[in-house]
This record gives structure tokens, C-alpha cells and sequence, in this order.
């Protein structure tokens, strides 16, 4: 791995240039500030519950590491893998699958966003739809998922000699998702693409998400962009103007550095 590479004494860590297009580093970084913007700016479309009722919230359960809600072993396995291209491990700190990505998306298909319980979900459903019509399919995140990873399983296995996704070489994988994000392979019975979304998408979420969802462990996330988290006083830095902010960041659970000066 170029990462553990990079740590070797007395050698110089390589460049590392993703052979599949537009999926960098960079990009995801840039997709998770647009994801941030829109998130914003964006309606809620809310069916099936009404919320608004006064003073309700939602507290969020922290994620507990360790086995998998949804996936099966062999999916998990095979998401680790795919993630792990997306966003390496490499001299700039842990990757996706070392930051706790994997648990990020089950534990977000187990709930209301793997059913798409808030969102409409009947019909029509447009084939060629307008970039402003958001996702047009009647599968929920978790039909996606156990569809597609099977659908990507069969395809490499009739594709690379019987050899399953994670026993594909790094070169050989960054084609295939680089394929899959121009929609230039096959599947059967499934859209490579959309498969493809539903990973990008939820990569970018997992590491940058706070650590109470179960990814961006350790804030790698948050300390790779310098994100300060949600620490509840900033009155000690605004008495020091022009002055590098260099607390630690902290988590919607708190920790022991809060008190850090």
C-alpha cells in the first residue's frame, strides 16, 4: 500500500494519482463542502411521519463498533475494499476503510435512511430525469446495496477469472470503479452507477460525519481539513486574534480534551 510506503524510513512517499477519473482525494473533499452547502439549502421532504411537533427532537444513539447490522460478512468485506480506494490510506492520514467508513454505512442502512422512510417513494419515476430531480428509483438504500454489491460480485467473477472484487489488485479496481462512475460497465440487473453513487456518496458521509454515526473515527476526517468540531466555548480564541487555532476537535460526545488549553 502506497501509505505504508510513504512511513518507510528514508524514503520518499510517492504521489498518489488515482487512475480512475475525478475520484481524488481532492474531489471528496470539494463534494463534501458542496454536500455541506446543499444539505443547507435544501427543502425536507418528509412522508409517512409528521415531525413537527413542538419542541421534538431526535437524539442520536453513538454508534457502538464492532460486527454489522445489515451487511453480511461478505458485503462488508467487499465495501472495506471499494471505500479503501476511494479514500486510501496514505501519508496524509487513515483512509475510509481505516477511519470506520464500513460501520458508517450499516449502521445508516439499519435506520430510517436505509429504508427511505422519510422521503416519497411512489411513482413515476423518471428515465431520464433533471439534475435538480434528485435520485428517481423505487429501491430504498438498502435494496441498492444488497442488490449492487451482488451484481458487482457476479460481474468480476465472470470478468477476472473467477476472482471476487477484493481479489482484484489496486490498478485493476481503480478501472473498475472509474468504469463504473462513467456508467461504461454492465451489471446484470443492476445500474453500475447508481451503485457506484450510493458508495461515493455515503464515503464522503462516513468521513466526515461525526464519530457519534460510527465513521470519521479518531476525527480523521475533521483534523485532515481542520475542522475544529463542536466544541461549546470558542471565548478563549476570540481573545487572541490573528493567532492559529490549534485545539484539538471535539465530537458531539465530548472528550477528555476539552479542557485543553
Amino acid at each position: 500500500m502506497p501509505g505504508i510506503d510513504a512511513r518507510q524510513p528514508n524514503r520518499k512517499p510517492p504521489q498518489r494519482h488515482a487512475s480512475h477519473s475525478g475520484v481524488t482525494r481532492r474531489s471528496l473533499l470539494a463534494s463534501a463542502a458542496l454536500l455541506m452547502t446543499t444539505s443547507i439549502a435544501g427543502a425536507r421532504v418528509v412522508t409517512k411521519v409528521l415531525p413537527w411537533k413542538p419542541n421534538e427532537a431526535y437524539p442520536v444513539t453513538p454508534v457502538v463498533p464492532g460486527g454489522y447490522l445489515f451487511f453480511t460478512p461478505a458485503e462488508a468485506t467487499i465495501v472495506d475494499a471499494f471505500v479503501d480506494r476511494l479514500i486510501p490510506t496514505d501519508e496524509l492520514g487513515a483512509g475510509a476503510k481505516d477511519a470506520g467508513v464500513t460501520t458508517f454505512i450499516d449502521r445508516q442502512l439499519t435506520g430510517p435512511y436505509g429504508g427511505h422512510d422519510w422521503l416519497y417513494m411512489q411513482g413515476p419515476f423518471s428515465a431520464t430525469p433533471l439534475p435538480s430531480q434528485g435520485l428517481q428509483s423505487p429501491l430504498t438504500p438498502r435494496q441498492q446495496y444488497r442488490l449492487g454489491l451482488a451484481a458487482l460480485e457476479a460481474y468480476c467473477k465472470e470478468s477476472y477469472g473467477g476472482r471476487g472484487f477484493t481479489e482484484l489488485n489496486s490498478d485493476e479496481k481503480d478501472k473498475l470503479i472509474a468504469a463504473m462512475e462513467k456508467s461504461e460497465v454492465q451489471f446484470k440487473g443492476f445500474s453500475s452507477r447508481m451503485l457506484f453513487s450510493a458508495l461515493y456518496t455515503n464515503t464522503i458521509e462516513g468521513y466526515f460525519a461525526d464519530p457519534i454515526y460510527g465513521g470519521n473515527r479518531d476525527m480523521v476526517g475533521w483534523k485532515l481539513v481542520g475542522f475544529p468540531g463542536v466544541r461549546y466555548d470558542f471565548r478563549d480564541v476570540m481573545e487572541k486574534p490573528n493567532q492559529a487555532y490549534t485545539l484539538p476537535p471535539v465530537s458531539m460526545q465530548g472528550r477528555a480534551a476539552w479542557g485543553e488549553r
